[in-house]
């Protein structure tokens, strides 16, 4: 065995020992390296994220901005009241799925038991309204009607009442002022869904789960400037979520007044006398149905000649919104959205279709001047018109003899617009159309702003038909094989006409032509398109946009976005043109057709102009439209199966005039008892504390 010096024994120690050195230099540096990059380069990072792990955030709603009328009257704004509701996730966390908390707490409330159950169950397609169509995490509200005494019972009580919350809540209001609903107009809330939610997460308006948000009219066109933004308040708790202090807060943002162009005053005459005039309907005879009319819904719009801006807007059957406040029972739901009911919900000013009968033939009269036709004719108006072996009469088979346009429209004569109608059809080809047919009755109608919306500001509106020859092939193909399947060529009224469809169903014929020229057959209109027409004809021929909302006002009030009126374009007619209708419209109200129900108005003072409507719908008793201006305003209002134009709508839309302009029956003006005679243009006032004054 080889003996090893002692040196080189005592180099390779040495050798060992350096080597180990260097390798617990190496962990160290590496060591502190990562405590460096940890506590001193990205500590500001996990010191945040350490903080979270014990942060929790109470999220505080924006107390939601106000509506008001033109004049600052509120329309909707926001109450205290005391708010019972629920937590669903900690109710199933008991034995029974909270079914006894639930039951003790209707007993307190004196409510019914069921119908707290079914207040707090999930919405879906199978389940029936009560129910709770919002985030199941949120706390669901029982109710908003909660007396002082019963919640002191709640919160006395903790233990028999786990997860129910009882605390003062903001809650929205609607107050009808003068009995003004205004009720399709403001909308309602409702709880936001969880589809809402996720869908505003990375946006810039996000959706808290706890919000209500808009569902229709103005609420719903101006949620996210009336929902404001939330505030945010953060705690500091332990493990055992014991609030330790408060780590911060963010406030909220108030949301912003809405002032609209609606008056409240007039709303409410304009509301009246529409219930007024279909219950007056209603007791007249129709002979045709041989039955009373039913006079089923209506509408009238009140609206700012020169601006479009709408200054009444009813639509009837109504309701309350305030039924929707604290959550919508059955009994309300069902009320709202059965055909019994006949849909209140549906604003039928901005909704509702009708053919548009005799308030039409302001755009055909239009169309043939633009045609080459002379205003002043003579046209016969005779008491029918022939085409083939088919015979249209004219309305009560009236003769009228040679007359001009603006005589046809002052009697409002059928027959002359049939045959001018006619005409047209064939010169432009009639079966067999030219590559280049001009269809003036069709471009003239969509130069006057109809087939599309106005733009007012509210959701939903319907945009209303003209059946040209584009609308009449895509009709055509949609319906051709039920048309083929139910057609018979001798069979009852629908079966001949079905297969009449079948064969030539994508033509234009010649009684298509004839009937649109008279605002009847396919055509449907809305009372806001035609408001928007007469409202054009009265200041000079500018096709507004109808608004409600004009302007957006600043928690603070220093800040005031004025919602400004934008035309939809100019009326397809020459000044001569529009001169000589505007005079034909004023006789209307002075030796025509409206003229027994404006007298003693005084015309020399405030000019009428008006235009009767009735039109037949197949099936229903005719519906009633009455469309008119002056200066400073056009009233549209339009009765479902509610008889004439002249004898049911009239009285009203004149009642509504006299309360504007304050004339009494006998034609005199007392301006003391005048509503509106000139329409408001300026804001109401701003206090210095930032809120809206009202009168």
């Amino acid at each position: 065995m080889t003996n090893i010096p002692a040196t080189g024994k005592n180099q390779r120690v040495t050798i060992r020992l350096v080597a180990l050195q260097i390798l617990v230099m190496s962990l160290l540096l590496t060591l502190g390296g990562r405590l460096w990059f940890l506590q001193i380069r990205n500590g500001d990072e996990y010191q945040s994220k350490a903080n979270g792990n014990h942060v929790q955030q109470v999220i505080e709603p924006a107390p939601r901005g106000a509506i008001l009328d033109a004049r600052g009257v509120p329309l909707a704004d926001n109450e205290t009241r005391l708010v019972v509701s629920a937590s669903r996730s900690e109710l199933m966390q008991e034995d029974d799925d909270g079914a006894a908390v639930l039951g003790r707490l209707a007993a307190v409330l004196k409510l019914d038991a069921e119908e707290v159950r079914n207040r707090v169950r999930l919405c879906d397609a199978e389940t029936p309204k009560p129910c709770w169509n919002g985030s199941p995490y949120q706390p669901i509200p029982i109710t908003d009607e909660a007396t002082a005494r019963q919640v002191l019972q709640i919160r006395e009580r903790p233990e028999n009442f786990p997860g129910i919350l009882a605390e003062p809540a903001p809650v929205r209001r609607y107050h009808a002022p003068g009995e003004a609903n205004t009720s399709q107009v403001l909308g309602y809330l409702s709880p936001v869904t969880d589809a809402e939610v996720k869908a505003a997460e990375d946006t810039k308006h996000p959706v808290l789960r706890s919000a209500q948000v808009g569902r229709s009219g103005l609420e719903r066109t101006y949620d996210q400037q009336l929902r404001g933004l939330p505030g945010v308040r953060r705690y500091q708790v332990d493990k055992l979520g014991r609030v330790m202090g408060e780590s911060g807060s963010q406030a909220g943002i108030a949301g912003s007044t809405l002032v609209t162009s609606i008056d409240s005053r007039v709303q409410a005459v304009a509301e009246k006398e529409l219930e007024k005039a279909m219950k007056a309907a209603r007791t007249q005879w129709d002979r045709n149905t041989e039955r009373q009319y039913e006079a089923d819904a209506g509408a009238i719009v009140v609206m700012e000649a020169k601006t479009g801006r709408v200054v009444a807007m009813a639509s009837n059957p109504d309701y309350d919104p305030n039924v929707w406040v604290g959550g919508i029972d059955e009994k309300d739901y069902r009320a709202l959205t059965t055909k019994k009911a006949n849909y209140p919900l549906l604003n039928r000013a901005t909704q509702g279709l009708a053919a548009p009968g005799s308030i039409f033939k302001v755009i055909p009269t239009a169309a043939a001047v633009n045609a080459g036709y002379s205003f002043d004719g003579p046209y016969n108006c005779s008491s029918s018109y022939s085409i083939g072996s088919q015979v249209f009469k004219n309305f009560e088979s009236q003769n009228h003899g040679d007359i001009s346009l603006g005589q046809a429209l002052e009697v409002s004569c059928d027959t002359v617009f049939y045959k001018l109608a006619h005409e047209e059809w064939l010169r432009d080809g009639g079966d067999s159309p030219k590559k280049n047919a001009k269809d003036w009755f069709y471009k003239t109608a969509h130069q006057f702003g109809l087939g599309k919306e106005t733009g007012i500001d509210l959701p939903d509106e319907v945009s209303g038909r003209i059946p040209d020859r584009q609308w009449k092939r895509t009709f055509w193909k949609a319906n051709k094989s039920y048309w083929c399947k139910v057609g018979r060529k001798s069979g009852d009224y629908v079966q001949r006409l079905s297969y009449e469809n079948c064969h030539g169903g994508m033509k234009m014929r010649p009684g298509d032509s004839v009937n649109f020229s008279i605002g009847q057959g396919d055509t449907l209109v809305t009372p806001i398109q035609m408001a928007s027409i007469y409202a054009a004809l009265a200041n000079g021929g500018t096709l507004p946009t109808p608004l409600v909302g004009k302007a957006l006002i600043s928690p603070d009030g220093k800040k005031i976005d004025e919602i400004e009126p934008k035309p939809q374009g100019r009326l397809p007619i020459s000044r001569k043109t529009l001169k000589e209708m505007d005079e034909a419209l004023a006789g209307v109200a002075t030796r025509g057709t409206a003229a027994w129900r404006f007298q003693g108005w005084p015309q020399d003072k405030i000019p009428m102009h008006a235009k009767t409507g009735t039109a037949e719908v197949y099936g229903k008793q005719t519906t009633s439209w009455f469309a008119t201006y002056t200066k400073e305003y056009s009233i549209v209002m339009t009765i479902s199966q509610g008889g004439t134009g002249s004898g049911a709508s009239a009285p009203a839309v004149r009642a509504v005039y006299n309360a504007l302009y304050g004339v009494d029956e006998a034609g005199g003006i007392n301006p003391k008892k005048a509503l509106l005679p000139k329409p408001q243009r300026t804001l109401p006032k701003i206090s210095e504390y930032g809120t809206v004054l009202s009168p």
